[in-house]
């Protein structure tokens, strides 16, 4: 491990064996525990500061920040990363501790144990991770990561958007980062690509957007999803639905209804998509589309399909309307789209009515009825002439159900209406909502305080279709016992 090397080779970052990715050597971050705190004072994190430390303690970071350098300096020149590359994470990760504690004892730097336990693992995330973003992708309870140049970062927890400390040396650094990320699912992040969506080995979504589009810096946005895939029975227990209607959403998965579920950014769509594809069938052939591959389905017959950027010469894309147009060819028994966006619409809504029922996806909405109608324009701007009463048509003979979920003001995520689409009454598409919720108001600490309520409705369209699969009894059961709640609630 210790033949000689003067520098990395110019090795592109994650170029590398999958399981170590060392990347060009970059100058040292704070520490790790720095790195996870937020910026203290909610005041001060609303107004943007970022460096709240006292003169003391940006001396410190400044003599950290030297010591560091010199140990990973000569760590680079120490070790032989060919090596490296062909040992696990963890063995490479003891490796590099072994190699820094003897550079430490060497060059008699005094540090406490803890200082040196500090900077072994600062140096381990650069080499074999992700720098001053590991730390906060450790910690399952954060949501978004929101890197905005190389000197703010903003994590969201518990629907909540918070500055933290965590810094990088300069653009070039954060840069390298982003490079290290996209390099792994085969994509680039330069100026002349200077926008880039990618995944982390976990799922998580990264979008990295590059100088000179991001004038301040680039901007890293990672969607962390959690380890441990949300079921609809912990979304009752979080009172994103009532146990009622995560009754009836199950019903629907497993009766084979095209489902389509809106919201807006962060609303927990793509989390809802996953509870529901849990009820599909295990011998059922489930193709998935996505623009970056992050739905983790549990059956063993699922096909992944994501889409391609273009090269450097332009050409090579492959979108999401080709991928869709693609599983029809396929045999598949359910087509999921991650998100909706474009021309592909029209063909998933025909795949919907030919013979594929089951099939789901989302789009971006604020309510059932607009996402009627964003499907009505995304259908006209991929150039269809068709006229808008065979689209409407269309739209009701493909989608049995609409779910809407929303982010409250307080953070909280609420699935707010459950709405079927009955047909067409003159040239306007006819729904009626099954579910809703209803805010009531706020309690002390500012969360909003609400209940889902039943509209009434005893027999909704897809009565048929739960009876053709032995589900009408549980179907009757739970509306009947929402219901019944609900004329308690309003006798109350």
């Amino acid at each position: 491990m210790f033949g000689k090397r003067t520098s990395f080779g110019g090795n592109t970052p994650g170029a590398n064996a999958p399981a170590t990715r060392p990347a060009t050597p970059v100058v040292p971050a704070p520490s790790r525990t720095e790195l996870a705190r937020p910026v203290d004072g909610g005041k001060r994190a609303e107004e943007g500061i970022v460096d709240v430390r006292s003169p003391e303690a940006i001396a410190r970071d400044k003599e950290y920040f030297q010591t560091k350098s010199a140990i990973f300096n000569a760590l680079i020149d120490s070790i032989d990363l060919s090596q490296l590359a062909t040992m696990d994470q963890d063995a490479a990760r003891e490796e590099i501790r072994d190699i820094v504690a003897e550079i430490i004892a060497l060059k008699s730097i005094v540090m406490s144990i803890s200082e040196q336990e500090d900077l072994l693992e600062d140096i381990c995330n650069d080499v074999l991770g992700y720098g001053p973003l590991e730390p906060l992708l450790a910690r399952d309870d954060i949501a978004d990561i929101m890197v905005n140049g190389s000197q703010k970062c903003y994590i969201e927890v518990s629907g909540k958007v918070k500055l933290t400390n965590v810094r990088f040396r300069d653009d070039a650094h954060l840069m390298n980062v982003c490079q290290r990320i996209v390099s792994q699912v085969g994509r680039r992040v330069d100026e002349s690509s200077p926008i880039c969506d990618a995944r982390l080995p976990d799922g998580s979504r990264v979008n990295v957007i590059a100088p000179p589009l991001a004038i301040d810096g680039a901007a890293l946005t990672i969607r962390k999803f959690k380890k441990d895939k949300l079921t609809l029975a912990q979304l009752v227990k979080y009172g994103s639905i009532s146990s009622e209607g995560a009754e009836v959403l199950r019903i629907l998965g497993r009766v084979r209804a095209n489902i389509l579920i809106s919201g807006g950014t962060g609303s927990g769509k793509t989390t809802l998509l996953n509870c529901l594809t849990g009820f599909i069938e295990r011998d059922e052939r489930v193709i998935t589309c996505e623009d970056s591959a992050e739905l983790q389905l549990q059956q063993p017959h699922v096909v992944r399909l994501e889409t391609r950027p273009p090269n450097l010469e332009g050409e090579g894309e492959i979108t999401m309307r080709d991928l869709v147009k693609n599983c029809l060819r396929m045999r598949p028994e359910r087509i999921i789209v991650g998100e909706v966006r474009g021309p592909e619409a029209f063909d998933l809504l025909q795949a919907m009515n030919t013979g594929h029922d089951g099939s789901m996806g989302t789009l971006h909405a604020n309510s059932p009825r607009e996402a009627m109608s964003r499907l009505e324009s995304m259908i006209t701007m991929g150039g269809y002439s068709l006229p808008s009463r065979t689209i409407r048509e269309m739209i009701v003979s493909s989608i049995d159900v609409i779910v809407q979920a929303a982010r409250l003001r307080d953070g909280s995520r609420r699935i707010t209406h459950i709405s079927e689409v009955l047909g067409m009454e003159g040239d306007v598409i006819v729904t009626q909502d099954i579910f809703l919720y209803d805010i009531l108001g706020e309690d002390q600490s500012g969360s909003l305080i609400g209940r889902h309520r039943s509209t009434g409705i005893t027999k909704p369209q897809f009565t048929e279709r739960a009876r053709y699969f032995n589900e009408e009894a549980n179907l009757v059961e739970a509306l009947e016992k929402s219901n019944v709640e609900q004329r308690e609630i309003l006798g109350a």
